[in-house]
């Protein structure tokens, strides 16, 4: 009888050792998806500062100049898909919708690009106070949109890193896509190609 009692208590011993493992991995997955969300909110802002500052920066250059109307519809459109493109805390979660922000994110980046090249053009619009504060406040929010889409794939490789080895990747396995393996931001197409400078 004390012989039964000492292996039941040897495997009730065990079974909470393993159910202790289990949850402390949980736990750690649910702290480092937490981390890659909180990043993703990050970015989220990041790209919604910019947006609120293209009217801005759209309405000062049309007021000092009569630039090209392709360059300004171009952004119109792209402001446009970026607010089609998918929102939320599950855009990480989800591959496809992620490269649907990503593409969205990229296009309007070109096209801003397009119209500050335009904007080279004016030598008027580039004196003006108003352009110049706008335009630095464009470039600190693409810098700090580097920072965070940076900070956001450190904090999916933590994620990555944690939920791929064994024998958590076991445990990620049988919660489903709730612990997927989170999506990187990449650079544009074409980006490994310097840009041609001409005076």
């Amino acid at each position: 009888m004390n012989r039964g009692l000492m292996v039941l208590g040897g495997i009730v011993v065990v079974v909470l050792i393993i159910g202790m493992s289990i949850a402390g991995t949980y736990n750690r997955l649910v702290t480092l998806d937490q981390a890659v969300q909180s990043q993703w909110a990050q970015v989220e802002s990041a790209y919604q500062r910019r947006a609120d500052l293209i009217p801005n920066l759209v309405s000062t250059v049309k007021g000092a100049a009569n630039f090209e109307k392709s360059t300004y519809v171009a952004v119109a459109q792209a402001r446009s898909q970026v607010g089609q493109a998918p929102k939320g805390g599950n855009v990480p979660n989800d591959p496809a919708a992620f490269q649907k922000f990503a593409a969205a994110q990229d296009g309007l980046s070109s096209a801003l690009s397009r119209l500050l090249v335009t904007v080279e053009r004016y030598p008027d619009l580039k004196a003006t106070q108003n352009f110049a504060d706008l335009q630095a406040q464009l470039e600190g929010t693409e810098n700090r949109i580097t920072v965070e889409r940076m900070r956001f794939n450190q904090a999916a490789q933590a994620f990555n890193t944690t939920r791929d080895s064994f024998p958590t990747v076991l445990i990620a396995g049988f919660f489903g896509n709730r612990f997927a393996e989170k999506s990187y931001f990449k650079s544009q197409a074409g980006a490994e190609t310097a840009p041609k400078v001409q005076f």
